[in-house]
C-alpha cells in the first residue's frame, strides 16, 4: 500500500526539516524538490545562460542528473534559492521535471516530497499533505541566521525582501502555482521550534494513515 507524504509551503517554513524527519520516522525515501529547481538554475548560471530563457532552462532540467544534485555544496547558497525561484516560474521546466519527481511518488511503499505543488499537481492522491508556513518575518529570520551561520553577508532587511519576493514569484506564476491543496492541513510553524513543529506534523500525517489504512 503507496504511503505517500505531500509538504508544502514557502521558503524558511521549515517543510524541508520536517519533511526529512517524517521520512526518517517512517523509514520512507525523501525528495526535496526544491533541490532540483536550484539545480536547474545553477546549470544554467553555469551554462552563461539567462534564467529568464525556458527553453535554455528546460534543457538543462532534462539533463539533470538527480544521483549527483546532493553533492554541489552551492545548491544551499542564497542565489541558488534565487535562481530556483525564477527556473520554477518556466511551465517548460516544470514538464520536465514532472515525471521525474512523480516517479519518484510512486516508488513501491511510498515516499515524502516537499516543495511547493506536492500536494496539488505532483502528488494530488497523497495520503497526507502538508501546508506549512510561518510569517515572512520569522521566516526570514531562521534564513538569515542559517546564511550568516556559514559566514554569507547579508543584512536582514535583504533577506526580508528576497523571501517576500520569492513568495509573490511562487504564488503568482502561471504554472503550478505555490497554494495550500484544499485537502492539505495547515501547520502554522511561526511559534514552533523544529521538534514542536515535528510533533504537530506527524500527528496530523498519524492520523491520516491510521484513516488510509482503515
Amino acid at each position: 500500500m503507496s504511503f505517500v507524504i505531500a509538504v508544502d509551503g514557502p521558503a524558511a517554513s521549515g517543510k524541508g526539516t520536517i519533511a526529512a524527519r517524517l521520512a526518517a520516522h517512517y523509514s520512507l525515501p525523501h525528495l526535496d524538490t526544491g533541490l532540483l529547481y536550484r539545480a536547474v538554475g545553477l546549470a544554467v548560471l553555469d551554462a552563461g545562460g539567462s534564467l529568464d530563457d525556458g527553453t535554455e532552462a528546460a534543457r538543462r532540467a532534462q539533463g539533470l542528473n538527480v544521483s549527483e544534485i546532493a553533492r554541489d555544496p552551492r545548491l544551499i547558497d542564497r542565489g541558488a534559492g534565487e535562481a530556483a525561484s525564477r527556473v520554477a516560474g518556466h511551465p517548460e521546466v516544470r514538464a520536465a521535471l514532472l515525471m521525474l519527481q512523480q516517479n519518484f511518488a510512486r516508488q513501491p511503499g511510498g515516499a515524502v516530497l516537499d516543495g511547493r505543488d506536492i500536494g496539488t499537481v505532483i502528488a494530488p492522491d497523497a495520503v497526507a499533505k502538508l501546508y506549512v508556513t510561518a510569517a515572512p518575518e520569522v521566516r526570514a529570520r531562521r534564513r538569515w541566521t542559517q546564511l550568516t551561520g556559514r559566514g554569507e553577508v547579508i543584512a536582514f532587511e535583504d533577506m526580508l525582501a528576497d523571501i517576500m519576493r520569492r513568495d509573490e514569484r511562487d504564488a503568482g506564476r502561471g504554472a503550478a502555482p505555490m497554494v495550500q491543496a484544499e485537502d492539505a492541513v495547515l501547520l502554522d510553524t511561526t511559534d514552533l521550534g523544529i521538534d514542536a513543529a515535528f510533533d504537530a506534523a506527524r500527528r496530523i500525517v498519524e492520523a491520516k494513515r491510521v484513516r488510509h489504512i482503515l
